[in-house]
């Protein structure tokens, strides 16, 4: 998200009518033996604009990714736990007590971020959408990152779409990630047609696509949705307004698409922040940074909140604590020499300087560092750091850099939880090559929250080949969706 002044031209790509591909995807199909599924894929992606490239942005594949029975109840059990946590957080930092918590999620926010969260009529307000990231294991998951300003919605909408329109039981359905997107919105609205700006900024331009997408999708839902840059909403003493064809039409709710430590980045982002303390508009993501930390999963596992999660989060503590791998944050600070650092230990004897482990061998080094929030290195797998897959002197110099950072932008350390591999047949649209990728795979549900109802919406997956220690979208991986049943033709490795 880079600085720019308000009188330049609207990007290519935003504004209402957004989401075709300047230069259509050059495909190479489907070839004949594809799926008709996995034309259907291909076919929704390039023509509605979602592969807004030159060539297709991944590969296909022609079934969805099954899911049993038990993996699917356990990622329904999962949502209401995930909104229970936000709200436990949310209440530990407004709450008294634990000041060296609230320390640690306000490190390197700017004061007046912070008095912007601390606002009265803010102070209920959560994510209307959560997502985890989630490794597949056998037989088990694991959270490795909760993401509140998280892309792939309308991606992952268009692929169920194709796929339920070929016969398969997509999880959540055609319709589910829209529809399910739609009522949160009229809940959070408190009325049954708001209108919805869904602002995406320049640094997220990638995801405008499929933003301008979920705009189309929202209003096929009865909404009036339009995809924005924010340089292209209209201020005034009486709130935020579009220009549209039919007039000028005031926004209800802004749906916030862009980080908040690029906020000062943001075209009119100070106007935004104005209507919303004023009453003017309801955003959503909320403005609070610490909602947006990694080391909130480290909170999870100390146990000096232990009383503090079981008493919030009941049940759901013991399965959070379950899935997220152990987690600590990067503090330089001195231990004392009758303590240590909770729960880590190297060589059978426990860690009381974080240093201790840059002489870990690469067998020893299944750690994860990862920069926590509030900074331009905290998405997209910037800055991560797999122990393992890199040599001894970088290992060293990445501990060091996280814990030089602790005071602008704090680290978190993480065990590293390896999939269970799958094999799932694959499309190229490139090459209309057709053929069997073994890998790990990643599961991304999308919940959103209607008042006291968290609906499991989609599940978008993602299977990189085995060499590949981190997993994200990229053109030599397969993303489909997740479906009920299991299915011969994706095998469990």
């Amino acid at each position: 998200m880079s600085g720019e002044n308000d009188n330049r031209p609207v990007p290519p790509g935003s504004g209402p009518n957004a989401g075709a591909c300047a230069s259509p995807c050059v495909l190479a199909g489907p070839a004949p033996e594809a799926s008709s599924a996995a034309g259907s894929v291909v076919r929704t992606l390039a023509e509605e604009g979602i592969w807004s490239g030159p060539e297709p942005g991944h590969l296909v594949s022609p079934f969805p990714l099954p899911l049993s029975s038990r993996e699917i109840a356990l990622l329904v059990e999962l949502g209401p736990a995930l909104q229970a946590f936000y709200r436990a957080l949310n209440r530990l930092w407004f709450g008294k007590g634990h000041d060296w918590a609230r320390d640690w999620l306000n490190r390197g926010k700017p004061e007046w971020l912070l008095e912007v969260a601390r606002m009265g009529h803010f102070k209920q307000h959560l994510p209307l959408l959560i997502r985890p990231d989630l490794m597949l294991g056998r037989g088990e998951m694991w959270i490795t990152e909760l993401d509140s300003v998280p892309g792939g919605a309308g991606h992952t909408a268009a692929i169920a779409r194709a796929y339920a329109g070929e016969g398969f039981p997509v999880i959540g359905g055609a319709r589910g990630i829209p529809q399910s997107f739609a009522a949160a919105l009229r809940e959070f609205a408190g009325r049954p047609d708001p209108v919805v700006a869904i602002a995406v900024s320049d640094e997220s331009a990638d995801y405008r696509p499929e933003m301008a997408w979920m705009a189309r999708a929202l209003r096929s839902e009865g909404l009036e949705a339009t995809c924005v840059h924010p340089r292209e909403l209209i201020f005034d003493e009486e709130g935020l307004w579009l220009e549209e064809d039919a007039g000028r039409r005031r926004v209800d709710v802004l749906w916030r698409f862009y980080e908040l430590f690029d906020l000062r980045n943001v075209p009119k982002s100070d106007l935004i922040l104005y209507a919303a303390r004023k009453r003017m508009v309801r955003v959503s993501p909320p403005f609070k940074p610490f909602l947006e930390e990694k080391l909130a999963l480290a909170l999870l596992h100390h146990p000096e909140l232990e009383t503090f999660w079981e008493s919030e989060l009941g049940g759901g503590f013991a399965l959070l604590k379950r899935l997220v791998p152990p987690t600590w944050v990067m503090d330089p600070s001195p231990v004392p020499p009758h303590a240590e650092i909770c729960g880590l230990r190297f060589r059978g004897r426990p860690v009381r300087d974080y240093r201790e482990l840059a002489e870990a061998t690469q067998s020893e080094r299944r750690l994860v560092l990862k920069p926590s929030g509030f900074s331009p290195l905290s998405w997209g797998s910037r800055g991560v750091v797999v122990g393992h897959d890199v040599s001894r002197e970088v290992w060293s110099e990445a501990l060091e850099t996280a814990l030089r950072s602790f005071h602008s932008s704090p680290w978190i350390l993480q065990e590293f939880r390896e999939g269970r591999r799958v094999e799932v047949p694959y499309h190229d649209p490139r090459t209309g090559r057709e053929g069997m990728l073994s890998g790990r795979a990643r599961l991304c549900p999308y919940y959103y929250v209607c008042g006291d109802q968290v609906r499991l919406a989609g599940v978008l997956a993602t299977v990189c080949s085995d060499e590949k220690k981190l997993i994200h979208g990229m053109k030599d991986a397969v993303m489909t969706v997740c479906s009920e049943g299991g299915d011969s033709s994706v095998q469990d490795g």
